[in-house]
């Protein structure tokens, strides 16, 4: 398979469960509504499992522009490759939200709460306040590249035997660090969503938020660079 395709279909299965939890938890009538932040949570971080097991052996499966720019950044990927796994991460975003969609369909018509609709595609700060939303996405994003990166392995297999911990490591992100503002630290994983929240007809949705779009894309790769530098300098 080719990479960038891996990274396509790795980043729908990550969207595709997580947002799928998400809307299991948030949406009415769904057999999961109201079981919280903690199946949130698990759910995200078995996302990651599933997606990286997956498609590691043919892409690395990075699911994530922060990681592909961190790991070019470390020396542990191409520069030239990066547009085009960020383009297929971007893509995978969107379209495993459609499958979410698809899925929860009936449950999406008979949900009026538009925020709640939207946080299922995209992140949404509980204080909304820019400033401290990125830096809570930047730092939650540094400490979770700084540890993946001191995770993979010294031959830069990171895949197939990283996704356990990986998977873990996004579970105490998601439990520590993620009631700010949802923890996107992966601009792909809220931008792809986002533009589908836009275009599918979910019925009564509210906005899209694109004031805040911004905070998702810029606070993780702000934080891969830091995460990069500092790995950089314990050489």
């Amino acid at each position: 398979m080719h990479p960038y395709l891996a990274e396509f279909i790795g980043t729908a299965i990550l969207i595709a469960f997580g947002n799928g939890v998400v809307a299991n938890v948030l949406l009415n009538k769904s057999k999961g509504q109201n079981s919280g932040w903690i199946v949130i949570s698990f759910g995200w971080s078995m996302a990651v499992f599933v997606g990286v097991y997956a498609v590691s052996k043919y892409s690395g499966a990075h699911l994530n522009p922060a990681v592909s720019i961190c790991l070019a950044l470390t020396g542990k990927f191409s520069w030239a490759d990066v547009p085009y796994y960020i383009l297929a991460q971007v893509a995978g975003g969107f379209s495993g939200s459609v499958l979410m969609w698809l899925t929860y369909r009936n449950h999406f018509d008979v949900t009026e709460d538009t925020t709640a609709k939207l946080a299922i595609f995209s992140t949404i700060p509980a204080i909304r306040n820019p400033v401290f939303n990125l830096v809570t996405e930047t730092v939650a994003t540094a400490i979770f590249l700084f540890l993946v990166l001191m995770i993979i392995s010294p031959s830069d297999n990171h895949g197939a035997l990283e996704a356990l911990p990986v998977a873990f490591l996004v579970l105490a992100v998601g439990l520590s660090l993620g009631g700010p503002t949802g923890y996107a630290i992966n601009p792909a994983r809220d931008l792809g969503p986002r533009i589908a929240h836009t275009v599918l007809p979910i019925g009564k949705k509210g906005s899209s938020d694109w004031a805040y779009a911004w905070v998702p894309i810029v606070g993780p790769i702000l934080g891969a660079i830091i995460a990069a530098l500092t790995f950089n300098a314990l050489q």
